[in-house]
């Protein structure tokens, strides 16, 4: 067997919803909302599986959804884009694979920016790449320019980047997205713009995409998802949005990945998208209660969190909270001690992790949060 695969830990969002799932505990591991999703798209997703054509859809996807991204993207962040310039994929994380291997040939580098994404360094590697980390530093998670040229050589072929970016909850405006598109520029470098929270930001911030600045607009592949915009992570419905030179490329290897995504969910987020900007304010600010309920809760229960601006993921500091564990060690015994499972940042890094946070995730019920910050106190007072 392929040596990657086999070397190769179970991801951990894996990993700790199966503990979860074996000791009953509360799940603030794994990344999905448990409310939220608009009643209106799954009508129409229901409407569709039973009206619509069952059979494979166009490989870059339908073009109903392909002009609706675009329409999307265009209205509200006041990009020129049309159904040239979009792939349709079975969720973020194909479109993420696809780019890559659209991108990075045997030998190659690219960069990434840790915490990352786990997905992001075995698909470099089954690319026939090297991954090449620069450490995003807490509590601030700051991009520093020095540190990105210094991972960039002659062999680097991409920069791959996530904003709003988890774990951190951070939101990177644009002085420090123009560190990395000036690299970029400089370096001649194609960007893999991992931009799937751009919808879940917190208190009034404004999201940019990256393409938006200048001169990236024909190095950048954009990533998106309609499960984190519509809280429907099951429906693994992503796209990948790159210039008219570039859009056909990733294409080819998305044919070969999956090929095709459901058509009923391909029509119903078509729908989403053109008649749903009335729904993601009340969602942001649902969202933005549940994280201020559950930073409270954690913070009552003296734990010291780290500030969220997006995304539905919150950094808990153990070494502040005055732990003396190590992440996976409190995740470890969280679980299996106090019921609450809870993602160790160290899990999102392979060569300078940091070890002494943990991720939780706050898009949750308030019930949910209330059981998750009980279990959490047990965990603290067990483990303090």
């Amino acid at each position: 067997m392929n040596p990657l695969y086999e070397q190769m830990k179970t991801s951990v969002f894996e990993r700790m919803s199966a503990l979860a799932a074996e000791h009953d505990a509360v799940n603030l591991g794994q990344g999905f909302p448990d409310f939220g999703w608009p009643p209106e798209i799954l009508e129409a997703a229901a409407k569709a599986v039973v009206e619509g054509s069952n059979q494979y859809p166009p490989s870059r996807g339908l073009m109903v959804l392909r002009e609706a991204v675009a329409s999307h993207y265009n209205r509200h962040f006041g990009q020129q884009l049309d159904a040239g310039n979009v792939c349709v994929t079975s969720g973020a994380t194909e479109a993420l694979g696809a780019a890559i291997l659209a991108t990075v040939e045997p030998g190659d580098e690219v960069v990434i920016l840790t915490p990352a994404y786990d997905s992001y360094a075995p698909t470099i590697r089954r690319a026939g790449g090297t991954p090449v980390e620069v450490a995003l530093r807490p509590p601030e998670w700051r991009i520093d320019r020095e540190a990105l040229e210094w991972a960039v050589t002659s062999k680097t072929r991409a920069i791959l980047f996530n904003n709003p970016h988890n774990p951190a909850g951070r939101l990177y405006g644009v002085d420090e997205l123009e560190i990395v598109a000036s690299t970029a520029r400089e370096h001649d470098l194609i960007v893999i713009s991992d931009e799937v929270w751009e919808h879940i930001v917190l208190d009034g911030g404004r999201f940019t995409p990256l393409a938006t600045l200048p001169g990236m607009a024909e190095r950048t592949i954009k990533v998106g998802s309609a499960g984190k915009i519509f809280s429907l992570t099951g429906w693994k419905v992503g796209w990948m949005v790159a210039a008219p030179e570039l859009a056909p490329l990733v294409a080819r290897a998305h044919q070969f990945l999956t090929f095709s995504t459901a058509p009923n969910l391909q029509a119903a987020v078509a729908f989403g998208l053109n008649e749903g900007d009335a729904w993601l304010q009340p969602m942001r600010d649902r969202f933005q209660r549940s994280r201020d309920m559950m930073a409270q809760g954690l913070r009552s229960a003296g734990y010291v969190t780290l500030d969220v601006a997006a995304t539905y993921f919150m950094c808990v500091d153990l070494e502040a909270s005055g732990i003396p564990l190590d992440d996976e060690s409190f995740a470890a015994a969280a679980v299996e001690k106090a019921g609450v499972a809870v993602v160790p940042i160290s899990a999102f890094s392979e060569s300078d992790p940091s070890r002494h946070l943990v991720r939780v995730c706050f898009s949750k019920k308030d019930e949910t949060i209330e059981a998750g910050v009980a279990a959490m106190a047990r965990a603290r007072e067990m483990l303090a």
